[in-house]
């Protein structure tokens, strides 16, 4: 179960990293950039999850903390882009790599936490 967990936060990262950077790098929010959002959350939700039942219900630290504050933004962003996208306001497509790459920092922390925690 660990090398499953291990294999989906890394594939969260790299679907999160691509949607984000690609968004940023090409200075619009689209469908494509999307999709790898939504790929990202579902990746780390699973690996978060298969994680969570490996250490047990009562992990409170920051670690799980953070973890837990990053999944919610990655579900409010994807929601936020979708919603963005199907109103076609271009103001927002245009700017919106800004709210990225804060949800996309923050994710990294219990990412980060998590990788050197288990070292």
């Amino acid at each position: 179960m660990l090398i499953s967990a291990i294999i989906f936060i890394s594939l969260a990262l790299v679907f999160y990293t691509a949607g984000v950077w690609g968004e940023k790098l090409t200075g619009r929010l689209k469908w494509v950039f999307l999709i790898l959002f939504w790929l990202g959350f579902i990746m780390d939700s699973t690996g978060t999850a298969l994680m969570s039942e490996m250490a047990g219900a009562n992990q409170f630290n920051i670690h799980s903390l953070t973890g837990a504050a990053a999944i919610i933004l990655m579900l409010f962003h994807a929601i936020w882009a979708t919603y963005v996208l199907l109103k076609k306001q271009e103001r927002l497509i245009v700017s919106f790599h800004k709210f990225s790459l804060v949800v996309w920092f923050v994710w990294l922390i219990p990412y980060l936490s998590g990788l050197f925690m288990n070292m």
